[in-house]
């Protein structure tokens, strides 16, 4: 198991998932609200799987997998700030997705809005800070 591919794997997984948001939006500005729903179904899943197969790497198949890695590429600051906005990103779903399926527009709204700019932040910190080097 390299470290350099499980990054790798977890970046085309956030560009996938990042794709998956954007055409929910897209239903949504189309009137499409179920359609929304049902992307960010999706959209949750890949999300909780992907974090779920990343924790069980890192606290059970190979616990100091990363440390080595981190060091070597001097980006364990690059992970902070990348964990600092995937954190609560990976929070708030659980949350959005409890008020969308409740119908509680405005909070879900809000919410919404919060999710994207935290959004950005993971896309773009894991994406372009983070080394994946084989």
């Amino acid at each position: 198991m390299n470290a350099g591919l499980i990054i790798l794997i977890l970046k085309i997984a956030v560009i996938a998932v990042t794709v998956l948001l954007a055409a929910s939006f897209f239903a949504l500005s189309r009137g499409n609200i179920r359609l929304h729903g049902r992307i960010n179904l999706v959209f949750f899943a890949l999300t909780l799987a992907a974090l779920v197969g990343l924790e069980l790497i890192v606290q059970w198949i190979s616990p100091g997998l990363f440390d080595e890695y981190l060091t070597r590429h001097d980006a364990k600051g690059a992970l902070r700030v990348h964990l600092a906005f995937s954190l609560p990103s990976a929070a708030m779903l659980g949350v959005m997705l409890f008020t969308g399926l409740g119908h509680r527009r405005k909070l879900h709204i809000g919410m919404g809005i919060c999710f994207l700019i935290l959004w950005t932040g993971t896309f773009v910190t894991g994406v372009f800070f983070l080394p994946h080097a084989l």
